[in-house]
């Protein structure tokens, strides 16, 4: 799969798509030349997830109203519990 077909998926479908990769790696029953381009596939995948998962990170954020009416936002990974 090129790479622009990947960034076209939902972060759903890369995902589908790597849980199944990994079942057909794990059952020894792929030849080793599709083996290894299903890896190549799966990392290019995982790396697509994780930047998914990290942009949407950096999108999370509490907002608060201070006493005073102001209006902040903090990172939620910023926020004490």
């Amino acid at each position: 799969m090129p790479e622009n077909e990947i960034q076209d998926l939902s972060f759903e479908d890369a995902l589908i798509q790597l849980e199944n990769i990994v079942r057909e790696l794990e059952s020894g029953r792929i030849k080793l030349d599709d083996a290894v381009k299903a890896y190549e596939k799966a990392v290019a995948l995982k790396q697509f997830c994780e930047k998914k998962l990290k942009d949407a990170q950096l999108k999370i954020e509490k907002i608060e109203i201070s006493p005073n009416g102001e209006i902040s936002a903090t990172p939620l990974d910023k926020v004490e519990e």
